[in-house]
C-alpha cells in the first residue's frame, strides 16, 4: 500500500474518484505476491502493480468499470485464460484481483 498511497492521496485532493486493485489469490508462479495493489484514477492514471506489467491494462479497463458503477468485483487471470493471454500473462500461473471503489 505505501507504494499507491501517496498517489491515492494526490488524486483524492483533486477530487478524483480512485479504485483499488489487490492480488488476493496465487496460484503456481505469478509476476506479483499476494497482496501486491494498484491504484486506478477515473481518469486511468496507475500507480503501484499487480502483474508487473503483464495486465495492468485489463485490470485498469475494469477498475474504470467499477468506479462507474460502483460495484466491486474479482478477476481471474491465468495462462489458460483467452484473456490473459491477449494481455500477456504467461508466467504459468494465475492470479486473482479484487477490484473496489474507495469510499471517502
Amino acid at each position: 500500500m505505501r507504494e499507491v498511497i501517496n498517489d491515492i492521496d494526490r488524486w483524492h485532493e483533486q477530487g478524483k474518484k480512485v479504485a483499488l486493485a489487490t492480488v488476493v489469490k496465487v496460484y503456481g508462479s505469478a509476476p506479483r505476491p499476494l497482496g501486491a495493489k494498484m491504484a486506478i484514477s477515473e481518469e486511468g492514471e496507475m500507480a503501484g502493480s499487480v502483474s508487473g506489467g503483464c495486465v495492468e491494462g485489463a485490470v485498469a479497463q475494469e477498475a474504470i468499470d467499477v468506479l462507474a458503477t460502483g460495484q466491486p468485483r474479482l478477476i481471474e487471470y491465468g495462462i489458460a485464460d483467452e484473456l490473459a493471454m491477449t494481455v500477456g500473462l504467461a508466467c504459468g500461473g494465475n492470479i486473482a484481483v479484487y477490484v473496489e471503489p474507495l469510499n471517502w
